[in-house]
């Protein structure tokens, strides 16, 4: 029979309150339960045991001294667990321990790395362990407490909080415009070269919005790939235009290296900024810590828009 199984707890809760309240009586109104029942739950605690742990008369009950060292001995049992119950529900209470995130690779490394860094020295008692990677974790069955995921969300077994929009935009450089000229409609990139990253649901296809308009262009070029990074260089060199989030130009474009094409348009209108998570039910202080952290940084738009 397993220590903790519930008939030999129940023995010892029987032991513990006759211990207390010295009559079957007494001790049964403090379990919610019958003197006879307590009655048999010590015959079996002895017979398995193999010795008298309590003498009992009509008018009282003597312990042996086999039973009193037995009572002091569970009694220490029950402190050491309430104290293992404590030290849990404290620790689900203070900000400390580890938290197992998903990150996506290229965005993650660029802009949410110095944000986990911030965080760890603001929280020194939590540890995390970040994976960077484009593809979609199973959460669930992989073990990750968290992930940051862009795009759409399709698993509705995970709880999303929306952290902000994904805006995804045409850039290229100006000597590439310059030799080359700019689109003035979605439907001339057909003529252009178009840098074409793999990744994206709809490749090779660019869907197009600008407010109700919207507009599907089949796209080619002489250069394509999963890596996003390699893509935003070969466009800064003038390969080609480039469709990507604007966290992936937005310095670029800020120091004039690259340059808007068809500001009107941008790819993946309903694409979003996600923090998930598998359940809200029972998530740790570090847990609650990261969302509040995560989305106070994004409160005022994403990082690389501020």
């Amino acid at each position: 029979m397993d220590a903790f199984d519930s008939r030999r707890a129940d023995e010892l809760a029987t032991l513990l309150a006759l211990h207390e309240q010295r009559s079957f009586a007494a001790a049964g109104r403090q379990l919610a339960r019958h003197p006879t029942v307590l009655s048999k739950r010590l015959n079996a605690l002895e017979q398995r045991l193999g010795i008298r742990l309590v003498e009992r008369t009509t008018r009282q009950l003597r312990f042996t001294d086999e039973g009193e060292r037995l009572v002091a001995r569970v009694r220490e049992a029950s402190r050491l667990i309430a104290e293992a119950e404590q030290e849990a529900a404290e620790g689900a209470a203070a900000v400390r321990g580890r938290l197992r995130l998903a990150l996506p690779a290229a965005m993650g490394r660029r802009w949410l790395s110095g944000l986990l860094a911030d965080f760890v020295l603001a929280y020194p008692q939590v540890t995390i362990d970040a994976e960077y990677a484009d593809r979609f974790v199973d959460l669930v069955g992989e073990g990750f407490d968290a992930a940051i995921r862009v795009g759409e969300l399709a698993d509705n077994r995970l709880v999303a909080r929306k952290l902000g929009d994904h805006l995804r935009i045409l850039c290229a450089s100006p000597a590439y415009l310059a030799r080359q000229g700019e689109p003035l409609d979605p439907q001339q990139l057909s003529e252009h070269n178009c840098l074409g990253f793999s990744g994206l649901r709809s490749f090779p296809e660019w869907r197009l919005n600008s407010g109700k308009q919207q507009i599907s262009v089949r796209v080619s070029g002489s250069l394509r790939g999963n890596d996003n990074e390699a893509l935003l260089e070969a466009a800064r060199r003038g390969v080609g235009i480039l469709a990507g989030g604007d966290w992936l130009m937005g310095e670029d474009l800020a120091a004039g290296r690259l340059v808007r094409v068809l500001p009107q348009w941008q790819l993946d209108v309903a694409a979003g900024i996600y923090l998930v998570r598998p359940s809200a039910r029972l998530s740790s202080a570090a847990m609650g810590a990261f969302k509040a952290w995560i989305e106070e940084r994004f409160k005022d738009g994403p990082p690389w828009r501020s």
